[in-house]
């Protein structure tokens, strides 16, 4: 008895080959935006650690451009290309990250403050 193959769909843009980039001939599994954000993701270390800093605004700023690409793409009928989905899923990735270190911040000094308070 043969083990028959499934292959999960997302039918949003994941896995159509014009969103997406190749290597060796195999497509990646995930769209090109969003191999943007994960590469951007690699910049946690840099905010973690404080090696660089951005403020709020700053970080929101790095974020929106994603959003009117994916938007624009999804309302009105643009098409957008991969490396221009590529950039502004970078930025973003970055941003979110930038944007987990400055929550992170907020609430560690929020949890000392409540603990020496209680004592």
């Amino acid at each position: 008895m043969a083990i028959k193959k499934r292959h999960i769909h997302l039918t949003f843009c994941h896995r159509k080959p014009e969103r997406s980039f190749f290597w060796k001939g195999k497509q990646f599994p995930i769209c090109a935006r969003c191999t943007g954000i994960h590469i951007g993701y690699l910049a946690f270390p840099i905010f973690l650690f404080q090696i660089c800093t951005l403020n709020f605004w700053w970080t929101i700023a790095l974020i929106i451009p994603t959003f009117i690409d994916g938007w624009t793409q999804a309302f009105f009928n643009r098409e957008s290309n991969n490396w221009l989905r590529l950039t502004t899923g970078l930025l973003a990735g970055i941003g979110m990250m930038s944007l987990v270190a400055i929550i992170g911040q907020f609430l560690g000094i929020k949890i000392l403050q409540l603990i020496h308070h209680l004592k």
